[in-house]
């Protein structure tokens, strides 16, 4: 925006660096970051580093000390104005003299939008807002999604064989993708608030769904299964690990029974899709329900297929590894009634980048305005 200059620029980006830290552990409160300015030096500066604690603001005037008066705050994310865990941040900044606010975005939650800006300009608080907003809302894309339309942001990986194939005809599938690769994954599981796989997954593989060889501190993710019927065996690894599993169904067992099998686990009921499964949409409004910002998909063919076919799928990621796997092995998605060229599910590229002998694949659904 032309009414920003240079410097303000630069600030926000430094601002927008330090939100970045708090990437694996905020959730679910939004990563912001916070500058203090005057006079074109930094008075303090600091993140939100979990949920619970102080926020960015207010550790930034903490590092800054008593002497802020005049300053300009840079901040990635409207300041709250409300009493949560933490007191308002708008009333922290007014109260320490601060002059000037340049917020990146406001805030997306439709109860609470501008009203953190409105009690900053009612306090003769300078304000400015929109500066790199879509690098903010980028940082926090679940936060943002789950404010504005009751989801998560989903991101569905999958590993694939250069020619397309996920699994051997028998079902073997390990390993696809070489370690490199793998270590790629369990960092974007870190920086998620949900792992959902599917029963049939959990059937063949008796997955962990756990973050290892990650490096730092994070919020460990809810580990979600997807189970219409409830056919996860009772001896699966999940029901006995002490980090807990949430098992999605649709209340076709008597819960009596449900409870005894299914010991140590979460039942969550929810509505049933016209195919007879779990409908894809109501399991991410029960995530959101659950304060989940990002949802990592890491499912078989046909449960990633019916979320893509749903438009529920954010970001598909794909992991290819240079070598074939032949034409009789699993596809990449089971994707029913793609009969015609015109029935083709459009997607964009957003990132292509190699990942030891890999390369990983970014894309995200195309608008028909982007048709072309």
């Amino acid at each position: 925006m032309s009414d920003f200059s240079a410097a303000d620029h630069a600030w926000m980006a430094r601002a927008l660096q330090l939100a970045e830290r708090g990437r694996w552990t905020a959730d679910p409160n939004p990563r912001v970051g916070c500058v203090l300015v005057r006079d074109g030096v930094c008075l303090g500066e600091a993140w939100h580093v979990r949920a619970g604690e102080p926020h960015a603001e207010v550790l930034a005037l903490r590092a800054a000390g008593d002497d802020t008066a005049g300053a300009t705050a840079y901040v990635t994310l409207e300041p709250c104005s409300h009493y949560g865990r933490t007191p308002p941040c708008a009333d922290a900044l007014i109260e320490a003299g601060i002059a000037r606010v340049v917020a990146g975005a406001s805030d997306p939650n439709p109860r609470v939008s501008g009203c953190g800006l409105d009690r900053l300009r009612a306090s003769g608080v300078a304000v400015a807002v929109g500066l790199m907003a879509a690098e903010s809302e980028r940082l926090n894309a679940g936060f943002f999604r789950r404010m504005r339309v009751g989801r998560p942001y989903v991101r569905a990986k999958l590993a694939a064989s250069v020619d397309g194939r996920t699994a051997m005809a028998s079902g073997e599938s390990r390993w696809i993708t070489g370690a490199d690769a793998r270590r790629d994954v369990h960092r974007w599981r870190a920086g998620s608030g949900a792992i959902v796989t599917g029963v049939d997954t959990v059937i063949a593989d008796d997955p962990a769904l756990t973050v290892r060889d990650v490096d730092g501190d994070f919020v460990a993710p809810r580990r979600i299964v997807v189970d219409t019927d409830l056919r996860t065996p009772p001896d699966a690894g999940l029901l006995a690990d002490e980090r807990g599993v949430v098992l999605v169904h649709g209340g076709t067992m008597p819960a009596r029974e449900a409870d005894r099998i299914h010991a140590g686990a979460e039942l969550w009921q929810v509505a049933l899709g016209a195919d007879g499964h779990v409908s894809p949409k109501a399991v991410l409004e029960a995530l959101a329900s659950a304060d989940i910002n990002e949802v990592w998909l890491e499912a078989g063919s046909r449960l990633a297929g019916a979320w893509l076919q749903a438009g529920l799928v954010d970001e598909l990621m794909i992991y290819v590894a240079p070598h074939v796997m032949g034409h009789q092995g699993q596809p990449l998605l089971t994707l029913p009634g793609l009969d015609a060229m015109s029935d083709r599910i459009a997607l964009k590229w957003l990132d292509t980048r190699r990942v030891g002998h890999d390369l990983r694949l970014t894309m995200a659904m195309r608008d028909d305005a982007e048709e072309g």
